[in-house]
This record gives structure tokens, sequence and C-alpha cells, in this order.
């Protein structure tokens, strides 16, 4: 663009030769013409002045611009047809006649009116060339932009003449005003761009910016122009910014887009997506680049959230299981870690008593307290982590690992020394604490054998009396084993039947009538006793396994139901995501019903979200095919998971259980009571059953029972019991839970119904 307006300016450039020769070409014809008059032979002279008239006619004809000679009595003596088109006169009818009379409308640069004797007025030797503006034949619109030069040529036989050349700029004035425009049009789209943009030079400063990315950068626009981009990138970032201009400029990409840091006035430090591209020029050199910088600070923030919870522990902050066993990992492969690297496995003790006396939210409390108990007695020589429940794994770095393995496990005695308080009452915690150095077994058995190591010390520091530490020896490793044994027992048990549900009362809240039950899975140990699913469904690592027991676990179900004198009575069974999928539960369940000719909305499935987080097709048309069968499908701990909304909508829900966190603090907790009253209220507009878990008072029931939850379940109405207990007590009364609902699915003749 600026090429061509200095051509605009300067126009001598383009016609200069042409004029030269024009000039010269005239005075040598006027010059001839009057020295043919004076000699004596008229048919010679005659002749040679038509030749080099017709030469002179030739030469003007093919030139591209147009001529007018003015006589010195100002009478127009010559005027090609090219200056006649330009300045729109008839060129027979001003020929010969004088300038005065020549009716042209022009003006100049500056769109004032010009004469006709001042367009064509010769100018001093150093006067810029004039632009004039002249109408055009279509109308008074069509304005054309001409470039007017006049000479004067004297000489003693003509008396002087003005020889004028004419060029039609019109066509470079309008690429100029285009180009100005979008020039203009350019910049004010940069100017009020929401994003960053700039125009950097080849050296990589910055030419231009506009003010969006002045305020990213904490600076002024004026401020910024002329300073080295690279200024205020962070010095982390440079070498990548580098590499990637470097490609650019070689031509082995059109463009690149880089996420980096940059620096702002301020100090702060802000991630923008940079994205670059060259321009370049028509024969492939570069120019300058064209830069836009999108703040993705907020973005960076929110994705290292998201990455954050997905490697820590939601309530404590904590590293979960896998940061954890990724960073063990990671200083076992580093060079000497026998004298570098340890374990400490910690475990509560006595906790779930504390859950089961004062409820869900103060364990939650308590394990948030031994959460920061663990960082201070860690002081930053390792890696804290909860693997689940009241469980917590320390991976020690430090050179000397074996003294600060024990000082660590000293500073957890004494923090957990410092009770707790809750409301009036004051909690004592204790723990058992294991200790594993790095050995060649357990590095070359990886971070598993270490940290089975461990947990080996741990279990002997809590068979030898609790709140206590050991340190791992080979002899704790039977520890280890006896959890493989009970592990191959798991599944001849589950062939013998020795894995059997009790049964825990639900209540309508109004009546305080049973009106169903929830069964929980028991071991019958023959020599260990009745063991809780603590310790022993995490054993269930195999799948077909884990489909066995379920499948038994319905048949129980389906008998106890068969035996139960109330027709209208419903048993809930948990189901988790490892037994959904192949059909196989769902076989499991439409059988049972079939044989025993039960009522479809008798056995209820229960899903917990946490093993729901991402239910893939077949999970989604195993639940589906239940449904459609009238077998309704309620989902555990309600309020709890990570987006439970979304499986209200995507899974085929008849109910929700309201987790016993929301419960324990109601209602002298107005946050939960809020979050209770809140999530009870939802789940009534959805048209579904809800049913509370975990109520130990009279007054968290008739709460609950204000708050529109149906049902409840807890200690307060009795805890699980073997089928041969509940059976001798039978049902005093229920009132019939299933309730007809209306629904656009095919459903067997007695109705697909929901609870509630």
């Amino acid at each position: 663009m600026g090429g061509l307006l200095g051509l605009l300016e300067r126009p001598e450039v383009v016609v200069g030769t042409a004029v030269l020769v024009l000039i010269a070409v005239a005075a040598t014809f006027y010059s001839f013409v009057r020295t043919a008059r004076a000699r004596q032979t008229r048919d010679d002279a005659l002749a040679r002045e038509k030749g080099l008239r017709k030469q002179f006619e030739a030469i003007l004809s093919s030139a591209r611009d147009g001529v007018i000679v003015v006589s010195h009595s100002g009478e127009i003596v010559l005027l090609t047809d090219v200056a006649a088109e330009m300045i729109g006169v008839d060129r027979t009818a001003v020929l010969g006649s004088g300038l005065s009379k020549l009716q042209i409308h022009a003006v100049d640069e500056h769109m004032r009116p010009l004469l006709a004797y001042e367009v064509f007025a010769p100018g001093r030797d150093d006067a810029r060339p004039r632009i004039i503006g002249v109408p055009g034949r279509r109308g008074s619109q069509d304005v054309r932009w001409v470039h007017v030069r006049s000479v004067a040529v004297s000489d003693a036989v003509t008396g002087g003449a003005t020889v004028t050349t004419l060029m039609d700029t019109t066509g470079l004035q309008e690429a100029a005003e285009a180009l100005s425009r979008s020039d203009s049009q350019f910049r004010r789209a940069m100017e009020n761009a929401p994003m960053g943009m700039a125009l950097v030079d080849l050296e990589w400063r910055l030419m231009e910016v506009n003010r969006a990315f002045a305020e990213m950068m904490g600076s002024t626009v004026s401020a910024l122009r002329g300073t080295p981009f690279s200024a205020l990138s962070h010095p982390h970032d440079l070498q990548a910014e580098r590499d990637q201009l470097q490609r650019l400029y070689e031509g082995h990409q059109n463009h690149f887009s880089l996420e980096k840091r940059y620096v702002r006035a301020d100090g702060n430090v802000v991630w923008a997506v940079l994205d670059v591209g060259l321009v370049r020029y028509a024969g492939g050199a570069p120019d300058h680049y064209v830069v836009q910088v999108r703040d993705s600070t907020d973005d960076r923030l929110h994705s290292e959230l998201m990455a954050h919870r997905a490697m820590h522990d939601p309530l404590t902050g904590l590293a979960n299981r896998t940061l954890m066993q990724d960073v063990l990992q990671q200083v076992l492969d580093q060079p000497d870690p026998t004298s570098r690297v340890g374990v400490i496995a910690v475990d509560l003790d006595g906790f779930k008593g504390l859950n089961d006396r004062f409820g869900h939210a103060t364990g939650d409390n308590a394990l948030v307290h031994v959460a920061g108990v663990l960082r201070s007695a860690t002081a930053g020589r390792g890696t804290v982590a909860r693997i689940g429940g009241d469980e917590f794994v320390i991976v020690v770095q430090d050179p000397d690992a074996s003294k600060a393995l024990y000082e660590i496990a000293g500073a957890i005695h004494a923090g957990l020394k410092r009770p707790l308080q809750v409301k009036r009452h004051q909690i004592n915690l204790h723990a058992s604490v294991g200790i594993a150095m790095a050995d060649d077994d357990t590095i070359q058995g990886g971070a598993p054998s270490l940290l089975s190591a461990a947990d080996a010390a741990m279990y002997r520091a809590k068979a030898l009396g609790k709140s206590r530490t050991e340190v791992y020896d080979p002899s704790m490793r039977a520890i280890s084993e006896n959890q493989s044994i009970l592990a191959g027992e798991l599944a001849q048990a589950i062939e013998r039947g020795d894995l059997v549900l009790h049964y825990q009362p639900v209540m309508e809240l109004s009546t305080r009538s049973v009106v169903g039950y929830e069964a929980l899975v028991r071991w019958q140990h023959p020599t260990r006793g009745l063991l809780l699913p603590g310790a022993f469904l995490s054993l269930l690592e195999d799948r077909k396994l884990a489909t066995q027991l379920g499948t038994a676990l319905v048949e129980q179900a389906a008998q106890f139901l068969v035996q139960h004198s109330a027709g209208n009575a419903w048993v809930s069974l948990n189901v988790s995501a490892d037994q959904l999928g192949d059909s196989e539960f769902a076989n499991s369940v439409l059988g049972a019903i079939a044989r025993y000719h039960l009522s479809p909305q008798r056995i209820v499935v229960e899903l917990t979200e946490a093993s729901l987080v991402a239910p893939n097709t077949r999970i989604r048309h195993e639940l589906t095919e239940l449904r459609n069968a009238g077998v309704p499908i309620l989902l555990d701990d309600f309020g709890t998971g990570v987006s439970p909304l979304s499986y209200l909508r995507d899974l085929p829900v008849s109910g929700v259980k309201l987790d016993m966190s929301f419960v324990a603090g109601i209602p002298e907790d107005p946050a939960g009571a809020r979050v209770s009253r809140a999530l009870g209220a939802l789940a009534r507009e959805l048209g579904l059953a809800t049913i509370a878990e975990g109520i130990e008072t009279e007054s968290q029931a008739e709460f609950l029972s204000k708050c529109g939850w149906r049902y409840g379940q807890g200690w307060l109405f009795g805890v699980a019991q073997p089928a041969a207990a509940v059976l001798g007590q039978q049902m005093p009364h229920a009132d019939s839970l299933i309730e007809p609902r209306p629904v656009d699915l095919p459903f067997d003749p007695m109705g697909t119904r929901s609870l509630g």
C-alpha cells in the first residue's frame, strides 16, 4: 500500500520519459514548420512536413497518456483523442479555439474548483505535479482522477508553447482508497477485537497492538509499541516460542499455535494461546507477523483443577491411590532407593465405632483432621495419600529415610493426642502405623510390594494393641498371605452358600410401618465368624466371581420374599457396575421373578453413584432392560457423587436414597438441613421415590418426613438381621409401597410402577 500511495504522490516517475520525448518531438515539429515556410522549394517542405506529421501522430496515437499543446497565444493547436476522452470534450470542436473557452469542470487535490488555464498552466521546476478530478461522460458521479503535468517550450520561431501530458490515475486512486478502507477496517476490527491482536515485525518487535492485548499484559498500547515481544514471555517458554518461529520463517508451516505463559507488567503470570501467521510478499519473501493472543488462564486453571481432582481425594485434598502409586514407583526407579525411600501405612483405630456413634459427618471431620496431622508430621519429606476409608499412606523420600520414617511416625502419634472437638464432645483419635523400608525384594516387586510390606507392619501393630508403630520384617509376610488365602476361600464360600443376606427394614416415615428391606451381604466364615462386607468385598477382583455372587444373592432375596407374609414388601439389592454390562445379573433377576411368581416391583436394584461415574452403553442397556420389565432402579448415596443430575437424566432411575452424611447433622446443622430439603424437592419434582438412610434419632425422622422424604431406614428403626429373625417377626402392618406411575414403555399386565 505504501508503494502505491508513493506512486500517486510522484507520478513523474511513470510519465517522465514519455513527456520528454513528446516535448522534443513537438519542438522539432514546430521549428521545422517555420523553417520550411522560409524555404524556396515549397513542395519538398510540404512533403517533409506531411511525413513528420504522420510520424508524430503515430507516436501520439500509440501513447497511453493524453497530450495537449497550447500556443503562446493560448490557442489549442493539438489535442489527442486520449486527452479529449480524459477531460470529457469533443476534440474537433475545441481544436483551434482558445484555452479560456475550454468547458471543463476540474478540482484540485483539495477539491477546490480550477479554471482551464489553471489546470494547464506550466508549473515551476520544483513544484509537485497536480492531481485533478474531472467529471466523466457517464454523469456527475463518474469522477476521474487525472495527473496533469505541463511544460513550457520556447523557441525563436514559434514564440513558444505549453505541452501538457495527462495520465488517468483513476484506477490507481480507487485501488489506493480501497487499500486505505481495508487498512482502516482492519485496524478498527483489531482495536475492537475481544482478544489480543498484534502486528509484529521480522525482528519479533511489536509494531501495533490492540487494547485487549495491552490490558492482558497490564500495560498500554503506546507503551508496548516497539517492545520486543519476547520480553513479555515467561522465561521457561521462550525456547518453545523460538523453535516455532524458526519453523514458520523457514516455510515448514503456514502458522502455529502455542499455549504459553506471559509475565504482566505487575509481575503476575497469565496463560495464553498464541496464534501466529507470517505475511509474505507476492514473491514469497517474509514481511511481518500477524498475532492473536487469547487469555487461557481460566481454562488452564479449570483443567489443572480437574486433573488435581482426578488424582486427589475430594474430602481431604490428599493424593489418592493412583497418584500415590505413581509417585512411589517413580522414587523407587531413582538411584539408591534402599537408603532414600520408605513407606508408612496408617490406619485409624476404632474409626467404625466413631462413625456409628456420631455419624458420617463427624467421621469426615475426623478424616480431615487426621489429614492435617499427617501433613504436619511429614513436613515436606514425602507424599501423603488417602487410599480409602480411614487408610492413609505416606511415601517418604529423604537422604536418611530410616531416620525420617521414625520421626514421622512419632509425630503422627503426637499429633493425634490432641483431641478432636465435636460439639460438646472431645474425641481422642488413635492410629496403627506400619513402616517399610525399600530393600532389594520390594524394589524388585515394585510399588505394590513395598505397599504390601507396610500394610503387613500396620496389621501387626493393630494386632498387638493398636495405637503403636511396627516395622516390617519378612515374618509379617504371612499377614499378606492370609489375605490371599481369604480371597481363595471366598470362591468356595459362594459355592457353599456361606455368603448370606441380612435385612434392614425400610419404614414409611408418616405411618412408621415397614414397607421393605435393604439386603446387606455377610460372610458366615466357619472359623472367623461373621465377616462384614469391608473384610471381603475388596477381594472380589474376579468379575466372574462377582457375577456369581450377585446371582446367588438374588436367589436368596427371592426366597425371602416368597416366605414373607406381606405380599407387597420389597427387597433392594446393592449392585455395582462390575456386576452389570453382560446381562447376566438382569437375567438372574428376571429368572427369579419368573420362577417364584413375584411381582417385578418387589425386587429393587440399588446402585451407588461411585460405581457409575461413566456408565457405558451395555450398563445402560441392562438397566433399561430391568426397568422395562418393571424392576425399579434406586440410586444410592444420592447427592454425594460427581454428577447426580446426569444420572437422573441418563439412567432409568425410579428413586433415590439420601446419603447418610446429609442426615447425620440434621436438624441442628442448618447446611445439612437445607441440602436434604433441596435434594428431596428435586427428587419429588422428577417423580422419584425418596428414601433417607442413616436415621438414628426421632428428630431426624420427623424433620425428614416434614421435608417430604417418604421413606427412611437406620438404627432408629432397626439393624440388619438374618432372614430367619425377620421372618420370625413378620410385618405387623405394611401399606402398599407400589403406586401406579404412567410410563411410555412396554410393561407387563400388572403395570410398570415406581416406588412412590
